[in-house]
């Protein structure tokens, strides 16, 4: 359940409901390519499997449904992203997404390309770096959310 004032899943420092949320609901469009990503792995928290078939540019879709997108999701809980603009570019985003799956940390690291259409950002394509994988995070390591906390007291609790 999401709290009006939690702060947003994408680790912007913003509360969900001024961040992601209106995005997703589609009160607001992404004005950046950046936003659009943010809303995009904010859905994968919350499980808007729509959403995340609904922001792939068009030539994409044709090789996608909401139900493979679901299903290859299944066994993931996404729990932090640490995301910026590729310098000198509007529609690179460079993103490390960490998640937790076979109660095992893992990290998606991947340079994303978007493109403008139909008046909206679309995610296009990604080329993934080779540091993408399991990854060994220490209970006293700083938690990558960024909370400030350690790893054991902040999102660690979520491996079950």
């Amino acid at each position: 359940m999401v709290k009006a004032d939690m702060d947003c899943y994408c680790c912007s420092g913003i509360s969900f409901e001024k961040c992601c949320e209106p995005i997703i609901k589609k009160r607001a469009s992404a004005e950046s390519a950046e936003a659009l990503m943010r809303s995009r792995f904010t859905a994968y928290c919350l499980g808007d499997y729509q959403y995340i078939f609904d922001t792939y540019a068009t030539s994409q879709r044709s090789d996608l449904s909401v139900e493979a997108l679901a299903k290859s999701a299944e066994d993931t809980r996404w729990f932090a992203l640490k995301a910026r603009p590729v310098s000198g570019t509007n529609n690179y985003v460079e993103f490390s997404a960490f998640y937790i799956e076979n109660k095992k940390t893992g990290v998606l690291h991947e340079t994303s390309q978007f493109v403008f259409e139909n008046d909206e950002w679309r995610y296009s394509t990604g080329t993934i770096h080779s540091d993408t994988g399991m990854i060994k995070l220490g209970r006293n390591d700083a938690c990558p959310c960024g909370s400030t906390k350690k790893y054991k007291q902040c999102c660690m609790r979520l491996i079950k």
